[in-house]
């Protein structure tokens, strides 16, 4: 049975840290100068991973949903220690990669984005936005998931990180009953008893406000199950919606980040075995230059050091945001 506690917060928690959307090689990580709920870092603003200036591909200035990812480990003659995937949302959307040498240094655009456009295989929508990518160490590739339309979610794989073919539907509101939307999806290596999975989904459905789902997989690609139950609701927060969850292990339990309809960033403790329902509170509100709304955390490590790649901005105005563990 799922419990559920009154938001509250904890101090600060020491010792070994495993971020669940690491992108990079982990080292060995000091605890931070200062931390919020769960023992999560401080974060303060670096720079923007983007000059919007020089970008080819800008369809409306609008940039959401960074997923961090380090490659130099996983493939030859790779672009970049670093890509970072995201994506405008408007119509007609587009999958996006930029690369970088360093988790706090500007990003430089691939010449040829968008890499997945919304002129699929399969079929044609009105967008394709939120990209998610995961390394799949068995069958060594990338596996970049992604909506389009809100109500489908979908998986396409790619040898170097860049492109993508063979897109997938694996999820739409028909498989959650009483949904009107399906998106924002992450997916990361985590095995639930007894579901004979390796890998699990986070993402937003919609029911009487928007909410944190999930389901798992045995390898990421299909056989996907889900759960009509929500992981995480909103109304512990005191917020209407939540929204672009994470997951977060540390502390010997699992965690899920993600924002809410008043602009900050929180984190609830799920558990090992996705049971638990215990809100932890804000641990990361919006600065003056994030003009009241931060949101879809990813997070990374590099040499020791924690970063958070986040959006930052009003809906359909927002920008791709680096910040570091202080």
């Amino acid at each position: 049975m799922m419990m559920v506690r009154p938001v509250s917060r904890r101090g600060v928690l020491r010792g070994a840290v495993l971020l669940g959307a690491a992108a990079t090689t982990v080292g060995v990580t000091a605890a931070p100068a200062a931390a919020g709920p769960a023992g999560i870092p401080t974060y303060r603003y670096v720079r923007d991973a983007l000059n919007v200036s020089k970008l080819r591909y800008n369809r409306d200035g609008e940039f959401i949903f960074p997923t961090i990812r380090g490659v130099g480990d996983k493939i030859s003659n790779a672009r970049a220690r670093y890509y970072l995937y995201y994506a405008p949302h408007e119509n007609p959307g587009g999958i996006c990669v930029a690369f970088s040498d360093s988790l706090d240094r500007e990003f430089v655009e691939h010449t040829a984005n968008p890499v997945i456009d919304r002129w699929l295989p399969s079929t044609t929508v009105s967008h394709v936005s939120s990209p998610h990518v995961i390394w799949d160490s068995a069958t060594k590739q990338f596996f970049c998931y992604f909506h389009g339309e809100n109500t489908v979610t979908r998986v396409a794989r790619s040898q170097d990180g860049i492109n993508f073919t063979d897109e997938t539907p694996i999820l739409s509101t028909r498989l959650i009953p009483g949904t009107s939307e399906t998106s924002y999806a992450r997916v990361f290596e985590h095995a639930l008893p007894g579901r004979n999975n390796k890998y699990v989904m986070v993402f937003m459905g919609v029911r009487n406000g928007r909410r944190i789902f999930y389901g798992w997989s045995p390898n990421g690609w299909d056989n996907w199950q889900f759960s009509s139950t929500p992981l995480v609701n909103h109304e512990a927060d005191g917020v209407s919606d939540i929204s672009g969850p994470t997951l977060v292990k540390r502390n010997g339990t699992v965690y899920v980040a993600y924002h809410g309809s008043d602009g900050k960033m929180r984190i609830t403790e799920v558990g090992e075995n996705f049971d638990k329902e215990v809100h932890l509170g804000v641990f990361h509100s919006p600065i003056a230059s994030d003009e009241g709304r931060v949101a879809a955390p990813s997070f990374g490590t590099q040499d020791g050091t924690e970063y958070m790649f986040y959006e930052a901005g009003a809906r359909l105005k927002a920008r791709i945001c680096i910040a570091r563990a202080v």
